[in-house]
């Protein structure tokens, strides 16, 4: 007789998804339209930017684990994820706002005003990072609580990753053109620059209400299935239990040594702006095209993934999809190499079309895998040693991407401080290119920086990510009888 597994319903799974949506339009607003306001709006200089990235992202690094033990040891009425996914919404929302309230850095500025600029910046991206990381690890966690069927985990995980994709895209395609368009008609009242920074003001404020209230839903909607078990570890114990679990210590590693990946969210908004569009100029159709195929081809990937897991075993597809993604990067700079001022001729466009989409597939396969075998490694926990660690598992996922932004954000402010393109310089490029110059003919150095941060990091950190998971352990036969195993045992827990 089969045992009946507790699952999600379809309204909680669509507000779980809005919510995923609305939780990365968030994330995006200040992973990507941050950095671009930052270095091109309020011209921080690179360094300090970089700083100020990388310090917050190392610290945020360090408490996501913490975060991870504190959601593992919560018991209440409604379980041990959704009281965080209740309340920190409106928390992040405010955060978000007051990081763009801030002044432009001017070298006719005295040591301590631009000194304060840089402080406010430091001060509102670190409480930010701090607020984001209590709604964002019990998010992916509590995927693992939703269901007590693989099928339906991987199907909610695959979903999930598309959500993520639609609310980052949704905000590369507005934040810096619905910005720029309406700060060039605030420049009539306000002067060009100052229109510029309260355009990013409105655009960013506006996307960041809509995805708050979207993230709100799955706190509202979302509802644990899966029993918790009474045990629960220190914060050391719990680093422990990371460690010593094989599978899940494998894909920690992977996903730490792929943090160049993170390049494409810092740089890619400033690359696009600038080079296809001078700045000031128009390169939607572009981003739509290049978009459209990075993000059409994620889509695609992580809808047909779970399919494939089905079919062949989760490490192989790990380890092709990523030598697939690395050299397409790779390809990339490649090509700008080959045309450097050409690319937006159509045969050029088209070829960047064909490799910005086999770069996307990669990626939206080891989105969904990773979060699969790291759902995967709490089942081999709890069969293991008889506890859910999913609040410090997941807090991994979490832990591994931002110390990736956070070495990503070092090796672009190094780059661009070594090619110049900071603070005043930036300042100075905007006014040649307001007065009809071209960033391709004029700033080849400044252009090629860009194409190499975008290409040749993240190709190198996907080649050396597939070096632990040659090895890895939980097959999917092994995880299924686990699985099994798993679900039998909890019938029998609630019988007894």
């Amino acid at each position: 007789m089969a045992t009946l597994k507790n699952t999600y319903t379809p309204l909680e799974r669509n507000m779980y998804l809005l919510g995923m949506l609305g939780q990365n339009m968030l994330y995006n607003i200040i992973g990507t339209g941050l950095t671009y306001y930052y270095q091109s709006v309020i011209f921080i200089p690179a360094v300090a930017s970089g700083v100020i990235f990388a310090i917050a992202k190392v610290w945020d690094a360090i408490n996501d684990p913490m975060m991870g033990s504190i959601i593992d040891k919560t018991r209440s009425k409604w379980g041990k994820c959704k009281p965080y996914l209740l309340f920190c919404p409106a928390v992040i929302c405010l955060i978000s706002c007051l990081c763009f309230a801030n002044g432009i850095y001017r070298p006719e500025n005295s040591s301590a005003q631009n000194a304060g600029i840089i402080i406010w910046a430091a001060i509102g991206y670190i409480l930010w990072g701090m607020s984001y990381t209590v709604g964002d690890i019990p998010l992916w966690g509590v995927t693992s609580l939703m269901t007590e069927d693989e099928n339906d985990r991987s199907k909610l995980l695959s979903l999930a990753r598309i959500a993520a994709g639609i609310g980052g895209g949704v905000v590369m395609l507005t934040i810096t053109s619905v910005s720029t368009s309406v700060g060039t008609k605030l420049s009539a009242d306000f002067g060009e620059e100052r229109g510029i920074q309260y355009g990013f003001i409105i655009v960013s404020v506006v996307l960041t209400i809509i995805g708050s209230a979207l993230f709100q839903l799955t706190g509202i909607f979302v509802k644990e299935k899966v029993p918790q078990s009474s045990e629960t570890h220190t914060f050391a114990e719990n680093f422990k239990v990371m460690w010593s679990n094989k599978p899940y210590r494998r894909i920690l590693i992977s996903s730490v040594l792929r943090a160049p990946i993170q390049l494409l969210t810092l740089v890619a908004m400033t690359l696009v702006s600038y080079y296809y569009g001078d700045f000031y100029g128009n390169y939607m159709l572009y981003l739509i095209i290049l978009g459209g195929a990075i993000f059409g081809a994620q889509f695609i990937s992580m809808a047909v993934t779970p399919i494939f897991i089905k079919k062949f075993e989760k490490k192989s597809i790990y380890n092709v999809t990523t030598i697939i993604g690395a050299v397409s990067f790779a390809l990339i700079f490649v090509v700008y190499k080959l045309a450097p001022t050409k690319l937006m001729e159509p045969f050029w466009i088209a070829v960047c079309f064909l490799i910005f989409a086999a770069a996307g597939a990669g990626m939206g396969a080891l989105n969904v895998l990773q979060s699969v075998m790291i759902a995967d490694a709490v089942d081999y926990e709890e069969y293991t040693n008889g506890i859910r660690p999913d609040g410090i598992f997941f807090s991994g996922q979490s832990f591994s991407t931002k110390l990736g932004s956070g070495i990503s954000s070092l090796i672009q402010s190094a780059v661009f401080f070594i090619v110049g393109f900071s603070d005043k310089n930036v300042q100075a490029v905007n006014a040649v290119l307001a007065a009809g110059g071209s960033f391709k003919q004029d700033y080849p150095e400044y252009a090629s920086a860009m194409f190499f941060l975008c290409a040749i990091p993240p190709a190198i950190g996907l080649i050396l990510s597939v070096i632990p998971m040659r090895n890895y352990e939980l097959s999917n036969k092994r995880h299924a009888e686990i699985l099994d195993a798993l679900i039998e045992r909890r019938g029998k827990n609630n019988n007894s």
